[in-house]
């Protein structure tokens, strides 16, 4: 057989504004299993919704999940994948409060991992890889930062995910021009760190009420979200 060799058009390196940039939505991650049912009834226990359970009677079957306030799913089946069952690892779901998430699964009666956080980028170590290294320190992150707090689970035939709090998004990673929340947690939980800003400003404003706190408020939450700078 020939070689063949792909070739990008040179509009697309050079971002050529009279070339249409069609959206592409990462929708679907396929999780390799080898009991469908098991894992059916591991994911509604997670409080997952249920979105489709198609069976041909063919030796074919598919099963998709989706994650409270989440635009991507996860399918899984019979002759789904070639993958190997358990081979999926590193399967982010990100949270605004690590704690409250743990805590919810734990009441599911998942084994999960208490809440860890990195040692500085160490990427040599004993523990199982991560986002930022093999080297797990007990409890949150002391600063509290975004990105750097996680807990880890696993499906019944070992298919890794890892819980990641993110309050702050770093600069361009989200659409500034638009702000959303993926559910009524997470715009309360936005709220309430608006709040606990906003009484540290007012505090700096000698203790007077701050009429205007609406605004602020708001300023904040999109400021946050976008990942610009916060008002003070």
């Amino acid at each position: 057989m020939a070689n063949q060799t792909l070739e990008s058009p040179s509009h697309a390196s050079t971002g050529d504004a009279s070339v249409a940039r069609v959206d592409m939505k990462f929708e679907i991650v396929v999780v390799p299993v080898s009991d469908v049912d098991r894992a059916k009834r591991f994911y509604q226990s997670l409080g997952w919704r249920l979105d489709a359970d198609y069976d041909s009677g063919k030796e074919f079957r598919v099963i998709q999940f989706t994650p409270p306030g989440s635009g991507c799913s996860v399918i899984f089946g019979k002759n789904v994948t070639a993958a190997a069952p358990g081979s999926a690892q590193g399967l982010y779901l990100i949270v605004s409060d690590i704690e409250a998430a743990r805590k919810e699964l734990l009441g599911r009666g998942v084994k999960i991992s208490e809440v860890f956080h990195d040692a500085a980028g160490v990427y040599a170590g004993t523990d199982e890889p991560y986002l930022f290294g093999r080297h797990r320190v007990s409890g949150r992150d002391p600063e509290h930062r975004s990105y750097r707090s996680f807990a880890s689970f696993r499906d019944p035939d070992g298919n890794g995910w890892l819980l990641q709090e993110i309050t702050t998004r770093l600069a361009g990673r989200i659409d500034s021009t638009a702000t959303t929340f993926a559910s009524a947690n997470d715009l309360a939980s936005a709220f309430r760190r608006a709040e606990a800003a906003h009484g540290q400003h007012e505090k700096r404003m000698g203790g007077q009420r701050d009429e205007n706190w609406p605004d602020w408020y708001a300023a904040y939450m999109v400021a946050e979200q976008a990942g610009t700078e916060l008002p003070t």
